[in-house]
């Protein structure tokens, strides 16, 4: 059946509202990984609670505890539970979102100011940092809650919520919150389903629901020598430098075909058989909708099957940044003394940060020391999850499956998302219920 014309009409009537509302929640810079801005976050924790409250939901601002950021000892921001309802006759469903956001500025190529929601007028696409990851869906659940609120309607569940400000940062504190409150007596007993909006479609055609998300392991590799940064004219081939050690060590990871170079973690994967080929080939997906969605004609293969699976079935390895090296504008002949790079893997069962982690640096250990080099070698773990597979026929996926039909007039796709939201497989083991991803973001919107 389709969705009700009356909440139709009421999503329509207050569509400027809604918008207006993204961007005052845009305009908050919720960096989780940058310790100046975590007023922000507090901030953007206490924005949501008020409107949360507002719409009926009772709620409660919980203290995740403190954690050291850059060296230096802050407080965690607090997570946001909530709920609404507590009749036995329905089902209790629980929602998840984030209300952190990763950093952003023009310099990385956004058009606009990433903290100012900007209306595409040739798309009508809403811009902004947050805007799909992971803001504009946490207020979905609350533009819902609102027209229930506001037209006097009981929800056809009782609803419980957590929203939390650490997962752009590997969800610091939230798994101990998770396993605390799932016990008897705690804010989740009682929970039938999870549901998470914090992903996307594959394309901008066809709905997606997902029962699949790769794990991460978050490598730092540092490389240190000189007392100080030192002057190229004076030092240039007279001593080892960390940079050139750094880019040596960065350049035995990955090949430009996307291709693990470190022995043993392509091999933990069993390679898909024929028929579970066949699932990727039914999917609504060409090799032009990922270059559409990356802006630019770089897909690996014109081959749909090997690119799902190179998104969702395999793992994959991506160097993000070198910390401590010049980057700014003009020339500057510098020899850094300290240089970080920073590169994560994408993981599949069975692979997790505890059995990849062990070969990732006995290579990279072994790849340094072929360099003959005096500098120093460091290795950390910034942070990790493990990979999610659940069944996508149990009734939590049918009601979702006939929700999606109601409003989109079309059955959606099944997919396994190449992303990582750690918290679901707590969710999954902490409550033994099955967990559901029911994206709100399509495939061309640009998340990070």
């Amino acid at each position: 059946m389709p969705a009700p014309p009356e909440f139709l009409s009421f999503v329509d009537t207050n569509a400027n509202a809604f918008i207006k509302r993204l961007a005052d929640a845009v305009a908050i810079p919720s960096i989780s990984g940058d310790a100046t801005h975590r007023a922000d976050v507090v901030k953007m924790a206490e924005w949501l609670n008020a409107h949360l409250k507002a719409v009926g939901v009772a709620t409660q601002l919980v203290d995740l505890g403190k954690h050291t950021m850059d060296g230096e000892e802050l407080h965690l921001p607090p997570a946001i539970l909530g709920r609404i309802g507590d009749d036995k006759g329905k089902k209790t469903v629980l929602v998840y979102g984030h209300f952190d956001v990763q950093p952003a500025s023009k310099s990385d190529g956004w058009n606009t100011d990433p903290f100012t929601l900007t209306i595409d007028e040739s798309t009508g696409q809403l811009i902004g940092r947050g805007s799909s990851d992971d803001k504009g869906p946490v207020l979905g659940w609350l533009n819902v809650l609102q027209y229930h609120h506001q037209q006097g309607k009981e929800l056809p569940v009782n609803l419980r919520c957590c929203f939390e400000g650490m997962e752009e940062s590997g969800s610091e504190g939230l798994d101990e919150l998770v396993q605390r409150e799932s016990k008897p007596g705690g804010w989740f007993d009682g929970v039938d389903c999870v549901c998470i909006s914090d992903n996307y479609w594959l394309n901008t055609r066809t709905p997606v629901l997902t029962y699949g998300l790769r794990g991460l392991t978050y490598l730092k590799v540092t490389v240190h020598g000189p007392g100080r940064d030192l002057h190229s004219g004076v030092f240039g081939r007279t001593v080892h430098e960390p940079m050139t050690d750094l880019i040596a060590i960065m350049s035995k990871l990955v090949d430009s075909q996307g291709r693990i170079l470190i022995p043993g973690v392509d091999e933990m994967v069993q390679a898909a058989d024929e028929e579970e080929k066949s699932i990727y080939a039914s999917l609504d997906y060409t090799h032009q909708d990922i270059e559409s969605a990356a802006g630019g004609q770089v897909a690996l293969t014109t081959d749909k099957v090997d690119l799902l699976m190179g998104r969702m079935r395999y793992p994959s390895l991506s160097l993000h940044g070198i910390e401590g090296a010049f980057s700014g504008v003009g020339a500057k002949t510098v020899i850094p003394a300290k240089v970080s790079g920073k590169f994560s893997i994408r993981l599949v069962p069975p692979q997790t940060p505890e059995n990849v982690d062990p070969l990732v640096i006995s290579y990279i250990e072994s790849e340094f020391a072929k360099l003959n080099s005096k500098n120093t070698l460091t290795i950390e773990n910034l942070h990790g999850g493990k990979p999610w597979v659940t069944d996508h026929t149990h009734w939590n996926f049918e009601a979702a499956k006939r929700a999606t039909k109601a409003v989109y007039g079309q059955d959606p796709d099944l997919t396994r998302e190449g992303g990582s939201i750690p918290v679901t497989l707590t969710f999954a083991e902490s409550l033994g219920v099955n967990v559901l991803l029911l994206p709100m973001g399509r495939g061309d919107d640009g998340a990070q």
